[in-house]
């Protein structure tokens, strides 16, 4: 009893000390009339709410940023780079092979049936230059037209006996087109006109009709054996001219959009440490691999001294100027699976999250095609370590 008591004088006393205070602060009660009658200051914020609404909205519409103070900055290695329009060159790095130039490859056949009687070329990888001999070859068919040639140039002295100078211009018009007509014949078998001036002189038929290489160049494949029988159109001789030499490449599909005929490249080889041989795609073939996905390019290169083998391999780099493109380092873009994103500078330890949409990638540089503009920092070493962190504060998911 005595305890409730005591409790309701304590709340008696400190209602008194309540109303004894406001009785002697009455400023609260006097301010509230003054503010209610001056026109002239609510004039002059009418603004006030737009420019906070605008801060607001402003607020809202700015990106969200992790906050990595310089000591932080410094203790995991940060460093940022300015995003720049810079000339970008791709540098395609393939292998390739060494191989004839079709163009100067050669073939020696012959245009009659006959047996082979003496090879002059009796080796593959033999030298031979234009115009020198291959082989004899004995033909009854060819020496059955040169005798038939050598009847009529008698038959054409035969007639400057008649006396009877009509008949005479009549058989000579005759039998100078039938001797051209042999002569031409001859030729077509490939017999030269030195050949047959010499059958004409001597009267007599050549035996053996040798064949002549038509071009310089190694022998590279003989099908001709001694004592052989050959076939009209057979081959005998593959001659390869190896002044000029092919290098092929594969490229595969995916680069091909940026490889066409001029390009520049640079071949080397590990036979010839330090030795580079410049040249341009001269073609680029119009069929992809089925197995490798990849088409074939080919270059020309002078082969002076024939140090270019057929099946030596090499070293190619294309290199492929593209234009100027918006460019950061590689190691500024963090590649999150379906989309890129870069850790942009803000200042004053901020760094904003951004999606950025890349290109081509050269030289250690890749290219920005959206989402950045030239002139903005951002962070090119330890952003994984920027991004762990925007992921623990919640500013990325």
């Amino acid at each position: 009893m005595n305890r409730k008591i005591l409790l309701i004088i304590g709340a008696a006393i400190i209602a008194a000390a309540a109303i004894a205070f406001y009785v002697m602060n009455p400023a609260p009660a006097k301010k509230a009339p003054v503010a209610q009658v001056q026109p002239p200051a609510e004039s002059k914020n009418t603004d006030a709410p737009a420019q906070q609404n605008t801060e607001q909205a402003q607020d809202q519409a700015e990106a969200p940023t992790v906050e990595i103070s310089p000591e932080q900055q410094q203790l995991i290695g940060v460093k940022t780079v300015t995003a720049e329009i810079k000339p970008m060159r791709k540098i395609i790095r393939t292998v390739g092979l060494v191989a004839y130039d079709e163009r100067r490859l050669s073939t020696v056949n012959t245009k009659f049936d006959g047996w082979i009687e003496k090879l002059h070329v009796d080796y593959s990888g033999r030298y031979v230059r234009k115009g020198e001999p291959l082989a004899d070859i004995y033909s009854p068919e060819l020496l059955a037209t040169q005798q038939e040639f050598i009847n009529l140039l008698k038959w054409k002295n035969e007639e400057r006996s008649i006396k009877n100078q009509d008949i005479g211009s009549m058989l000579s018009r005759d039998s100078n087109v039938i001797i051209e007509g042999a002569r031409q014949r001859l030729r077509l078998w490939d017999i030269s006109d030195e050949q047959i001036d010499k059958i004409e002189k001597t009267g007599k038929p050549i035996r053996s009709l040798t064949i002549y290489s038509p071009v310089s160049g190694y022998v590279v494949q003989k099908s001709a054996l001694k004592g052989a029988r050959v076939a009209a159109g057979e081959k005998l001789f593959d001659i390869a001219d190896l002044s000029t030499v092919w290098i092929l490449s594969d490229i595969f599909e995916y680069e091909l959009p940026l490889v066409k005929p001029g390009e520049k490249a640079i071949i080397s080889l590990s036979y010839f440490p330090g030795k580079e041989f410049s040249s341009d795609i001269d073609y680029v073939y119009p069929t992809i691999s089925g197995e490798t996905r990849s088409a074939k390019v080919r270059f020309t290169v002078p082969n002076p001294g024939n140090r270019l083998k057929p099946q030596m391999y090499t070293n190619v780099e294309v290199k492929i100027n593209i234009g100027k493109k918006l460019v950061v380092p590689e190691d500024a873009v963090l590649d999150a699976g379906k989309r890129q994103v870069v850790y942009v500078d803000k200042g004053e330890g901020n760094f904003e999250p951004r999606e950025v949409g890349v290109g081509m990638r050269s030289d250690g540089m890749i290219e920005i095609s959206n989402g950045l503009q030239a002139g903005e920092r951002v962070a090119s070493s330890a952003n994984f370590l920027i991004d762990s962190e925007a992921k623990l504060k919640g500013v990325v998911k």
